[in-house]
């Protein structure tokens, strides 16, 4: 039986403009988590061709499968990435997720780390942080945040702690997919 929930993902930024917003995500069932992605309370999401909004109007379909990983408290998000080249995981930090009904939301703060299928990891996007703190008046408790947040991501990264592990991503994607035929 089919127990994933359709749900949308909007980030925004510090000022409240609508950064992009993902139209179809399903949210995995607490149930199906593994234990140690259950142990953090994490929110997984699971998108594949979903239509992408920019702030500009712009609308786009993802080329590649997601799943995106969001823990309570924690100022990032992961986004794992199902390339032909194996898993690569885009990470923005961000404030931790919130949830309306159906809508998960969250602050885009620029900054973002990428790890690569060969386990490269690159801090991308400072300039843009940093021309925002200063356009959009961050407190300084945000970039405290900010940069506490991109210090604990780099960690997760690096040690390869949840859910920095491709099986449980693909097995997260796999799932979904068999059951995918009956509600996508």
């Amino acid at each position: 039986m089919n127990n994933y929930q359709p749900c949308m993902i909007k980030s925004f930024k510090h000022n409240g403009r609508l950064h992009r917003f993902w139209h179809r995500n399903w949210l995995v069932p607490a149930e199906r988590l593994v234990p140690e992605h259950a142990a953090l309370s994490m929110t997984v999401l699971i998108n594949r061709q979903t239509p992408i909004q920019e702030a500009d109007g712009k609308l786009w379909t993802s080329r590649v499968p997601a799943v995106s990983f969001f823990i309570p408290g924690e100022w990032y998000n992961i986004v794992a990435l199902l390339e032909d080249g194996g898993v690569r995981y885009y990470c923005n930090v961000a404030s931790p997720i919130t949830q309306n009904d159906d809508v998960f939301t969250y602050i885009d703060y620029d900054l973002d780390v990428i790890r690569t299928s060969d386990g490269g990891i690159h801090v991308v996007d400072r300039d843009e942080f940093e021309r925002h703190r200063m356009m959009y008046h961050y407190p300084d408790i945000v970039v405290h945040k900010v940069e506490t947040g991109l210090q604990k991501l780099l960690r997760r990264a690096k040690t390869a702690e949840a859910p920095f592990k491709d099986s449980d991503v693909l097995k997260y994607y796999e799932d979904w997919l068999r059951e995918a035929a009956n509600f996508v």
